[in-house]
């Protein structure tokens, strides 16, 4: 056996797959029980059966009868495993509780990703439709002495078939369900001599929107894609064998990478959305940053009074931008005016070289993969109420008309913003040039059309070799090493607001007597380059003491070495405003006895007209609510990490149909970069690397001739540094914390006579975090206290909390009072109760509040991101405690043809979907998806027909969730299952 069968296979062991009609003979006879599967997840071809790790495998057969056509119906049939989609054009696959929490450019995954063995890094083959694979392993546990890269988590290697030397071969399928669903799947295999042959395999899909746009009476999130692979192998003797494997996917559609948004409306405005739980309501408009930098509060502080009437309306408005918007109940009606579109591609080439030198083996792969993506969203999944009777914009149109009082100074901004009035609108396009709508990049529409962009380019290269030893004594081993090099390009996240662009025109129009805008006018996360440089040392030996005991002991020594460049573009501030103390004689002071201003950054000018901004922001990026004036310079960091890890597996045969294994493994994955902020805020540049202890033991047994079997897991995790993401400032920032988690998992098929075949799988699984660990909910920066007062902060649009010092004596009241005074003498609201909390809420300034508050000697403590609070024993997010699936199928033989009746039912509990675990907004109810189909086949298999349906009950159920930025008004998108599909299907093979 080579060792990449036993790493498969190992792999395999632990999990409950429908059985796989075996690509060799099995252990045991069709009739007397169920096949094996043989796997290479320990890079050597055994059985599932012999491998002591926990790992799941399905062959081409069991994805078709499980409908498995999607890593979403992947996840549903394997124990301790969850899908979801994430909020960035990603997804989270999460195994035994962790998964993608780190949300950034310079995140490593924490479940590998593989084909043929070949690691990915930001793939786009969980998008894509599963088509002509051998088999899919998936691997649970921390892993690294065997595949090339690290992982805590697990790994999921796609095997994809390839040729068959014996004769020409065919297969294809023709698909037709609901909402117009056309699907496609073909193979054609060619020997061209008795050495050499091809094989050449695709997919098209096909379909209507799963959502339906009452704006526009149409669907949405509909898919259009196809892929093509073509595999050209060469087999000159038993001992060599090299492969060559291309591979192209593109998809141009509209689907969304958003299903929902929900939100419990705050009334105030200063949060947005309540912190209690989630509705079918949009959030107060007041809350959001576009409203903020375009109120006449705003304007009056930050830059002239004299402006305060051009402001687009008021941070106390009742009728806020979107008072009264109705958002549809129906998880899958929305109702937006702007249309998604989401455009992907991939490449991959690859290369696999085997050759056995007798009592040695090499392995050698190598490859290349180039990938794009660029989608776009409505942002906040509802049209805005109308500009058209607008005060502010009114004035504008008019006094910055044609020989109107304000025609030099703003003219050029009415021109391209309101050309033929405040009924249409016009505003920038997500636009890499960051001229907008002001350089003629623009869209106009009757309403401000709030959408984001999310686009990258990746490419990598990687070379993997591996040299297994098959000696006949007590001692083997593996030896390997890799070399991985991915860089990403245009990595950027936008936010496109009609408020962004009217807030950029106005600020720099002021500032230059109407010549220029302030740079960007709209909201640009900006990573023009990453590139991470990774290699390992990586080995395993093998010590079987006699035919029933064996040792395994592995090493790796991983080293990564990472660089970024990035900066957050948006406009940016022009002069800043004394405030005035209470008395009205004089401004207020600072520690220094300098005047207190409410200010954001300094902002850089574009000129009207410009076709490039970027000449203008070559020198620095700027963030508007930077306290700090001059330029801030692209941040370049680099960080390297190195790393020793391992494993320990003892595994004895009770007999060659029952294993029992105790194993120890360490995983690690590298640490990284966050992304630049503004000095406001204080986070770190860089986060922790990830390490895991994992302790396992199990017991993998086949009984009655193969009639049972049944694999039980228990496994313990010591967990240090787990990456964990939170947004701050509208970019997402990592820190690290520690963990337990422990569970079972057991795992089982009965086959009491040939045609009748039951699997079944039941997980329980508890995480939760160690030591004490505070973080500030964003959802409620008051941490749950009465006397933290909780601030919108009119220069930057992020939320605050104003509390006692700790050991003060200070009170509620005291510190309301406090605010209130501040208020009254800049000449802003009172503070006032926010329902779903237990304190009371306002906008202000929060560094001005600290800055009066140490000035005056009070005992009064400003938390710039809000209270933190312990999460001491909270469990992690889209970590179920339960998990359990059952399968059932019979074959009826009718002379030479057969009816194949199969139904399948899976559960996945409750989980929460933020560390914070507050009930109920945070939780994810448990949910049950139901699958059933029934397949006829003709003499011999060579052709068939199936009517399926995929989630039968149509359930709606959350799968993740994403609270956004603060400002942008805290609402959570929701990311769900697919609806009730159905269809029929007709195929042949041959």
């Amino acid at each position: 056996m080579t060792k990449s069968t036993l790493l498969a296979a190992s792999a395999l062991t632990m999990a409950f797959a429908v059985p796989a009609w075996a690509q060799q003979a099995p252990t045991e006879t069709a009739s007397t029980g169920v096949q094996d599967i043989v796997v290479t997840a320990q890079r050597q071809s055994q059985r599932l059966q012999d491998v002591p790790i926990a790992v799941s495998a399905f062959t081409s057969e069991n994805l078709e009868k499980q409908q498995i056509v999607n890593p979403s119906a992947l996840q549903q049939t394997l124990p301790n495993v969850t899908f979801t989609k994430t909020n960035f054009t990603s997804s989270s696959f999460t195994i035994r509780g962790i998964g993608d929490l780190c949300v950034g450019t310079t995140c490593d995954s924490a479940t590998a990703i593989h084909i043929n063995d070949m690691p990915l890094l930001n793939s786009r083959l969980f998008e894509s439709e599963f088509f002509d694979l051998e088999r899919v392993e998936v691997l649970r546990g921390p892993q690294g002495t065997l595949f090339g890269r690290n992982a805590t988590s697990g790994v999921v290697n796609f095997i994809t078939a390839k040729p068959d030397l014996s004769g020409i071969h065919a297969a294809g399928e023709f698909e037709y369900g609901n909402y117009d669903s056309k699907r496609l799947k073909g193979m054609f295999n060619l020997p061209l001599s008795d050495t050499l042959g091809i094989r050449v395999a695709g997919t098209w899909l096909n379909r209507d929107g799963y959502t339906k746009n009452l704006y526009t009476n149409s669907n949405i999130d509909g898919r259009d894609l196809y892929s093509v692979r073509g595999t050209l192998s060469w087999e000159p003797s038993a001992d060599t064998r090299v492969d060559l494997i291309g591979y192209y996917f593109h998809e141009r559609d509209n689907r969304s990478r958003i299903q929902k948004q929900l939100c419990h409306r705050d009334p105030t405005g200063v949060l947005g959305c309540l912190p209690d739980k989630l509705t079918n309501q949009t959030l107060n408009g007041n809350s959001t940053l576009a409203t903020i930098l375009t109120s006449r509060e705003f304007l009056s502080l930050a830059v002239s009074p004299a402006l305060a009437g051009l402001g687009l309306g008021s941070v106390y408005q009742a009728r806020d931008s979107f008072a009264g918007v109705v958002n549809p109940a129906d998880v899958r009606t929305v109702n937006i005016d702007y249309q998604p579109t989401y455009f992907a591609e991939e490449q991959q080439y690859m290369a696999k070289i085997y050759h056995n030198f007798g009592q040695v083996s090499l392995n050698i792969t190598g490859g290349y993969m180039k990938n794009t993506v660029d989608s776009t969203s409505d942002y906040n999944l509802a049209v805005e109420n109308s500009y058209a009777t607008n005060v502010g914009l009114n004035t504008l149109y008019a006094a910055a008309g044609p020989g109107g009082p304000l025609s030099g100074l703003f003219g050029k901004m009415r021109n391209a913003l309101v050309p033929n009035g405040p009924g249409s609108l016009c505003q920038s396009l997500a636009d890499p040039n960051g001229v907008g709508v002001y350089g003629g990049n623009g869209v106009c529409a009757p309403t401000s059309l709030d959408f984001d962009r999310s686009r990258a380019t990746i490419r990598q290269y990687s070379a993997e070799a591996h040299i297994d030893s098959s000696f006949d004594g007590m001692f083997n081993f593996l030896l390997g090493g890799i070399y991985f090099d991915s860089k990403a390009t245009n990595t950027d996240y936008y936010v496109n607001s009609f408020g962004l662009d009217y807030a950029a025109g106005l600020l720099g129009g002021a500032q230059s007597g109407g010549a220029a805008f302030a740079a960007t006018p709209f909201y640009r996360n900006n990573t023009p380059n990453f590139r991470l440089k990774s290699y390992g040392l990586f080995g395993e030996t093998y010590f079987k003491f006699n035919d029933k005991l064996k040792l395994t002991l592995g090493l790796r020594y991983n080293h990564d070495d990472k660089e970024v460049s990035a900066r957050t573009t948006l406009i940016s501030d022009t002069k800043s405003a004394v405030v005035p103390n209470a008395a009205g004689t004089g401004p207020l002071l600072n520690a220094e006895g300098n005047p207190i201003v409410a200010s954001a950054s300094s902002s850089v000018l574009v000129p009207y007209g410009s076709t490039n901004a970027n000449p203008f922001l070559s020198n620095g990026s700027y963030d508007f609510d930077s306290s700090t004036a001059g330029n801030q310079p692209f941040a370049t960091t680099s960080v390297s990490f190195g790393r020793l890890t391992g494993r320990a597996v003892l595994d004895y045969k009770i007999s060659d149909n029952n294993l029992i294994y105790a194993s120890y493994s360490r995983g690690y994955k590298s640490g990284g970069i966050n992304p630049p902020l503004s000095p406001v805020f204080s986070v770190p540049t860089t986060f922790a690397p990830e390490k895991v202890d994992s302790f396992e033991i199990g017991s993998k047994n086949t009984w009655d001739h193969g009639r049972f079997r049944l694999n039980v897991t228990g496994f313990y995790y010591k967990y240090k540094g787990l990456q964990l993401s939170r947004i701050v400032a509208r970019t997402s920032v990592n820190d690290n914390i520690n963990a337990d988690i422990y569970g079972v998992e057991a795992e089982a098929i009965i086959s009491p006579i040939p045609a009748f075949v039951v699997n079944a799988n039941f997980s329980y699984m508890k995480s939760k975090v160690t030591g004490d660990t505070y973080l500030a909910n964003p959802r409620d920066p008051s941490g749950g206290r009465s006397d933290a007062v909780i601030i919108k902060d009119l220069t930057n649009a992020s939320n605050c909390a104003i509390r006692p010092a700790k050991g003060s004596a200070a009170t509620a009241a005291q510190v309301n009072a406090f605010v209130n005074g501040f208020n009254s003498a800049v000449g802003l609201q009172p503070t006032t109760p926010i329902p779903g909390t237990n304190t009371t809420g306002a906008f202000s300034v929060c560094s001005q509040l600290a800055i009066t508050a140490a000035r005056s000697g009070l005992p009064f403590v400003v938390d710039p991101s809000g209270v933190e609070t312990n999460v001491r024993g909270n469990s992690l997010p889209n970590a179920p405690s339960y998990k359990w699936a059952v399968g059932a199928q019979y074959t009826i033989n009718a002379g030479e043809w057969s009816i194949v009746p199969r139904a399948d039912l899976n559960y996945t509990g409750n989980s929460w979907g933020t560390i914070f675990n507050k009930n109920p907004i945070d939780r994810i109810p448990g949910y049950a998806v139901v699958n059933a189909q029934l397949q006829i086949n003709g003499p011999n298999d060579r052709f068939y027909i199936r009517g399926f349906v995929q989630n039968l009950t149509n359930n709606s159920a959350t799968t993740g969730m994403y609270v956004t930025d603060q400002s942008s008004g805290l609402f959570t998108n929701i990311f769900t299952l697919e609806p009730r599909r159905y269809g029929v299907a007709a195929g042949f093979k041959f």
